[in-house]
């Protein structure tokens, strides 16, 4: 998946000399989380979230009036307290890459730029979405469990779903979750249809394999188990 199929093209904009105030009040009317600042040219020149706007907006000024702190704020412009350092990727970034963008800068969104123009913008309450949906937890009522392999074992994939297809099971998803304490271990996360569980995990055990369909703290016993 790229970012380019999930990202957000209905674009809020607006300009560096936009007073803050105005920027709270299409922050709260449009219900959105981040604001994009562009200049004349349309180029991108600033990233604003409604944090931003909120510690903004916690004035030290407490002793002032309301009238003089809008007075106060409506001097203040997005371009005083938007972040200009901004940290972009293009619609052919995976998800999964600018996941780790945002993890590692923790930053919550991320514009989108196609040869130099602004075209979208991602945030982490999508690639949550592209997560959930992969993982098949919206696709109606399934089972799902985990089956330990060790991670160079070549065709273990291939093997289990092997087994399901000859048991005529569908599996919904799959995907591959490293053990933290057993470097040598992989979780194959896997659901199926709710009417087919039971099977799914009975079949699998007959074939040896360790199935998990509950947490357990320490796979340790799991594994010295056959």
């Amino acid at each position: 998946m790229y970012v380019g199929r999930v990202m957000h093209t209905d674009l809020v904009t607006i300009s560096p000399d936009t007073p803050l105030s105005k920027a709270k009040d299409i922050v709260d009317e449009k219900k959105i989380a981040h604001l994009l600042i562009v200049d004349r040219k349309g180029d991108l020149r600033g990233l604003l979230s409604d944090r931003d706007i909120k510690r903004s907006w916690a004035s030290p000024a407490t002793t002032l009036s309301v009238h003089e702190l809008n007075y106060l704020l409506e001097k203040v412009t997005v371009d005083m307290v938007m972040v200009k350092k901004i940290i972009s990727v293009s619609p052919d970034t995976t998800i999964e890459r600018a996941a780790q963008i945002m993890q590692e800068n923790r930053i919550s969104a991320l514009p989108v730029v196609r040869d130099g123009t602004l075209a979208g913008i991602i945030t982490t309450t999508d690639v949550m979405g592209v997560l959930l949906e992969a993982i098949g937890i919206d696709r109606g009522d399934s089972t799902r469990f985990e089956v330990l392999a060790e991670w160079n074992r070549i065709g273990v994939v291939a093997e289990i779903t092997g087994i399901l297809k000859a048991e005529e099971i569908n599996i919904r998803s799959l995907f591959v979750w490293p053990d933290r304490d057993h470097s040598d271990m992989n979780h194959l996360v896997m659901r199926v249809g709710a009417e087919t569980g039971e099977k799914a995990i009975s079949s699998l055990r007959e074939k040896g394999f360790r199935v998990l369909t509950e947490y357990v703290a320490d796979i340790t016993p799991c594994l010295s188990s056959e």
